[in-house]
């Protein structure tokens, strides 16, 4: 008999893959309904292109290539301000809650293993019926800023965790403070794919839009946000004219990124296909991991990094998040613009063939394979899988 899983998730399952589609995609003898984070109601105010978005929830469910037995689904628009005020999110939390069940009858799905990913659906879980309720804490949400109350979102989750049957965190602070209502708290970093992002160790052709630019390059892969450290690369750049910065990743709105669009030694390439971003990153003489300090990054379980890892390649990064300082001996850190400079300098001398391999070996005992399976032994071994 296969599993029924209903996943709540924080990430569209299209075009990137996170946390949420690398566990999905794992969960073996299951069928997955995945159901897309909704948009509200007032989006397309600041976005034209989430009215198309907003409509998605009215079209079938799509089902995943290579992986049929997951099934992804648009949920509806919801009201604004659900952070902000525990009344709106109830609201919402019902129309979501009447979707799903819609949903579920339709597959056919009963005994459900309810998979979610946000404090708002502490509000849900008792509307939706279920054999077992496990949450994947992957952020401190409470301080991503905005339109919200954090005391409130932080009250929802020790209540949502408070509910669960398993709870999982991404960090040590997170499953730390979640323990204080779920004590079945399980801390399980993010992982890499770490076939794919091994290939990079091997000789790729070199990219149409990198064939010009000249080495060393230094890359940087990731969503192109405020919690990164855009100083340390405007300071690098200015001072090492003869060195390139490559950014891959999308610009989010409200990051002034025009200092670094200036400089001709930084090259903005755009959002890629995550399967072509090993040639990408075979060209990179060292990879970039540049979190800002913040109360945010601190707890980050930095996806991006057990992806350099895999690769082989030298890797400079600042101290943030704290996950990344037990890898301290196989990467150059720095604290200041100043030292990232230097890290920059010893990197592309940090290329021994033992370092190389240990990098490696690294990034393979962070594989997705390894993390999912941790998971799914614990949830066994306690009977809700």
């Amino acid at each position: 008999m296969k599993n029924h899983i209903v996943c709540l998730s924080t990430t569209n399952y299209h075009p990137l893959p996170t946390r949420k589609q690398n566990v999905m995609s794992r969960l073996r003898n299951s069928e997955i309904l995945y159901f897309d984070p909704p948009v509200s109601m007032i989006a397309p105010l600041k976005d034209k292109k989430a009215s198309a978005y907003i409509e998605k929830y009215k079209q079938p469910g799509e089902k995943v290539e290579g992986h049929e037995n997951i099934t992804v689904y648009a949920l509806p628009p919801v009201l604004p301000f659900f952070n902000k005020f525990r009344w709106i999110n109830k609201l919402n939390q019902r129309r979501m809650a009447r979707f799903v069940r819609r949903k579920m009858r339709e597959h056919g799905f009963t005994d459900v293993l309810l998979w979610v990913y946000s404090p708002v659906t502490a509000d849900l879980v008792d509307l939706v019926p279920h054999k077992g309720l496990v949450y994947d804490c992957v952020d401190r949400h409470s301080a991503y800023g905005g339109l919200m109350d954090p005391a409130l979102v932080d009250r929802m989750e020790l209540e949502l965790a408070g509910m669960t049957d398993r709870t999982f965190a991404t960090a040590d602070a997170l499953a730390e403070r979640l323990r204080a209502a779920q004590p079945n708290t399980v801390m399980i970093p993010n992982g890499a794919n770490f076939e794919r992002f091994v290939q990079a160790a091997q000789p790729q052709p070199v990219p149409e839009d990198l064939r010009d630019i000249p080495h060393p390059i230094f890359g940087f892969v990731g969503a192109l946000q405020s919690c990164i450290e855009y100083d340390y690369l405007e300071a690098a750049a200015k001072a090492r004219p003869d060195w390139s910065f490559v950014l891959i990743g999308k610009e989010k709105p409200g990051v002034d990124l025009t200092a670094l669009h200036a400089m001709p030694n930084v090259h903005f390439l755009g959002l890629k296909p995550n399967e072509q971003l090993p040639q990408y990153l075979a060209h990179f003489d060292a990879c970039l991991n540049l979190f800002a300090k913040s109360d945010l990054s601190k707890d980050v379980s930095p996806l991006k990094f057990y992806e350099y890892l895999a690769t082989g390649h030298p890797i400079v990064s600042t101290r943030q998040p704290d996950q990344i300082l037990q890898y301290a001996p196989l990467i150059e850190i720095a604290d200041s613009p100043e030292e990232f400079i230097a890290a920059c300098e010893a990197s592309l001398t940090d290329t021994a063939p033992e370092r190389t391999k240990a990098r490696i070996e690294a990034g393979r005992a962070c594989s997705w394979d390894s993390r999912v399976a941790q998971m799914c032994e614990i949830l066994q071994e306690q009977g809700i899988l």
